[in-house]
C-alpha cells in the first residue's frame, strides 16, 4: 500500500512538472521601438491564459504590464503549435537598467533578465554587433557575441537574415532550439532583424510569428527605426526574389515606401538629428563570391530592379538620398567595398577614400556560422572590392559622433582578432549628395 501511494505521488509530480514545462516561458527576446519602449516576446507550448511582464529598476519589480498572445502552428503539414506572447513596455527612463521576468500569474515566470534602455537624444555613440547567416549548428560567432554582450559592449544586435537553418525544420523544432540558443543575447539586447531566403518556407511564417519589429505589425517585413544619431532602414530583399508569392504590387509598395523613408530621412531637420542613414537587407547589391550569386552581375535585381516588370532597383535611391552604409549578408564571408555607385568607385579624398565618400559604402557580413559552411570567393575582384575574408566572424559598428562612423570585422578563426577596420568621415552633417 505504501509503495502504491509513493508511486501515485511520483506520477502526480511528473504530471505537474510536465504541465509547468509546457507553460514555462522560453525563447525570450527583445526589440526596441525607441529609447523609452521595449517589446518582450516569448513562447510557451500551451496557452497559460495570461501574458504579462513584471519589471523595474531593481529586482523588487514596481510595474506590471499585460500583453497579447497568439497560437502559432509551426507548419502547414503539422499539428505542432506554440503560443507567441508579446508585451510592450512603455514610458521607460532613458539610459536605465531594468530587470524583468515574463510569464503568467498561474504557471509562473521566466528566468530573471535585464536590459538597458538607450540614452536620450542623438548625441550618444551607439555600438552594435552585426551579422547574418547564423545557424543552430556551427554557430561559430555566438559564444564570442555572448561574451561581448555580457561585457556590455553593445546597445543592440542586427541579424541580417538567415536564422537557424532553418526555423521551420523538424516542424519548427530547429527554430525553437535556435531561439533558445540566442536567448542569453536576445533577452538582454534588442535583437533587430530582417528576413533572408532561409525564412521563405510557408510564406515566411516562422519569421513573421517569432519576430516583432517596430512599425511592422502588418508583417510586410520592412521597417525603420532611429537609434541616437542613426536612422536604420530594414529591407526585405526576398520580396523581389519571391515576386510570384508576393505579387507585383507588394514589390512596388516596398519601393515607394523606401523612397518615402529616404526622402524623409534626408530632410534637413531630420538629417541634422540622424546624420547617419544605414540600410540593412539580406541579399547584397555587390559581392565577389563565386557560385550562382546575382550580386556578381550587372543585372542584380536588388541594384537595378526588374526592367521587364518596370520595377526600379534600389541603388539610385541610395545614391540620390545619400545612404551612408548598406549592410548585407547571404554570402558566408566578409567583404568591404569602396564607395560605389553604378559599379564605379566614388572615393572621397585620395588619402582616405572614406573621407567624404561620394557614394554608399557596402559591407557584406554573413560569416557568423552555419552548417552550410563558407562561401568561396571568385578570386577575381572588381575595382570596387576593397577587402574580403572567408574567416568565420562578425562585424561591430560604432557611431563615434555625427561625422565619424567606425566598422571592424572580428575573426573567429583567428581567436577574436580584428582583421579589418575602417572609419567613414564626413566633414559636415547630412548626405554626400547635399
Amino acid at each position: 500500500m505504501a509503495k502504491m501511494l509513493l508511486w501515485s505521488l511520483y506520477v502526480s509530480l511528473l504530471a505537474v512538472g510536465g504541465a509547468v514545462v509546457r507553460y514555462r516561458p522560453q525563447q525570450v527576446h527583445l526589440s526596441a521601438n525607441s529609447n523609452d519602449e521595449m517589446t518582450v516576446v516569448w513562447s510557451t507550448v500551451e496557452d497559460p491564459k495570461d501574458t504579462r511582464v513584471l519589471f523595474g529598476t531593481t529586482r523588487n519589480f514596481t510595474r506590471e504590464v499585460t500583453g497579447v498572445r497568439q497560437k502559432f502552428v509551426t507548419g502547414p503539414f503539422t499539428n505542432r503549435s506554440q503560443f507567441i506572447h508579446r508585451v510592450t513596455l512603455r514610458w521607460l527612463q532613458p539610459d536605465t537598467k531594468y530587470y524583468y521576468i515574463a510569464g503568467s500569474q498561474i504557471y509562473g515566470y521566466s528566468d530573471l533578465f535585464s536590459f538597458t534602455t538607450w540614452p536620450l537624444g542623438e548625441s550618444w555613440s551607439p555600438t552594435l554587433a552585426v551579422y547574418g547567416d547564423m545557424g543552430n549548428r556551427n554557430a561559430q560567432s555566438l559564444p564570442r557575441i555572448q561574451v561581448d554582450t555580457d561585457k556590455g559592449m553593445y546597445h543592440a544586435i542586427l541579424h541580417v537574415g538567415d536564422f537557424a537553418y532553418d526555423m521551420n525544420t523538424d516542424e519548427g523544432r530547429v527554430g525553437d532550439e535556435f531561439m533558445r540558443q540566442i536567448e542569453p543575447v536576445a533577452a538582454t539586447l534588442p535583437y533587430m532583424t530582417c528576413p533572408g531566403n532561409h525564412e521563405a518556407p510557408f510564406n515566411f511564417s516562422n519569421y513573421r510569428n517569432r519576430f516583432w519589429m517596430p512599425g511592422d505589425e502588418t508583417k510586410r517585413m520592412y521597417y525603420s527605426f532611429t537609434m541616437g544619431p542613426i536612422r536604420f532602414i530594414s529591407l526585405n530583399t526576398e520580396a523581389i526574389f519571391n515576386m510570384p508569392l508576393y505579387g507585383y504590387e507588394s514589390v512596388v509598395q516596398q519601393y515607394k515606401w523606401l523612397e518615402n523613408e529616404l526622402e524623409n530621412a534626408n530632410l534637413p531637420e531630420n538629417r541634422a538629428k540622424q546624420p547617419w542613414v544605414i540600410t540593412f537587407g539580406h541579399r547584397p547589391m555587390y559581392c565577389s563570391n563565386l557560385i550562382g550569386k546575382l550580386c556578381m552581375f550587372l543585372a542584380n535585381p536588388i541594384r537595378v530592379g526588374l526592367p521587364l516588370f518596370d520595377i526600379p532597383g534600389w541603388e539610385n535611391l541610395f545614391y540620390e538620398y545619400g545612404v551612408d552604409v548598406a549592410i548585407w549578408a547571404h554570402e558566408h564571408s566578409y567583404e568591404r567595398m569602396w564607395p560605389v555607385y553604378d559599379t564605379k568607385v566614388m572615393n572621397g579624398s585620395m588619402e582616405n577614400p572614406y573621407t567624404n565618400p561620394k557614394a554608399t559604402v557596402h559591407v557584406v557580413t554573413g560569416s557568423a556560422g552555419c552548417q552550410e559552411g563558407k562561401t568561396i570567393f571568385s578570386g577575381s575582384y572588381a575595382d570596387w572590392s576593397a577587402v574580403h575574408s572567408s574567416d568565420y566572424g562578425y562585424s561591430r559598428l560604432k557611431v563615434i559622433n555625427s561625422t565619424h562612423l567606425y566598422i571592424e570585422q572580428v575573426s573567429d578563426d583567428k581567436g577574436g582578432e580584428i582583421i579589418d577596420e575602417f572609419m567613414i568621415i564626413k566633414d559636415k552633417h547630412g548626405s554626400f549628395r547635399q
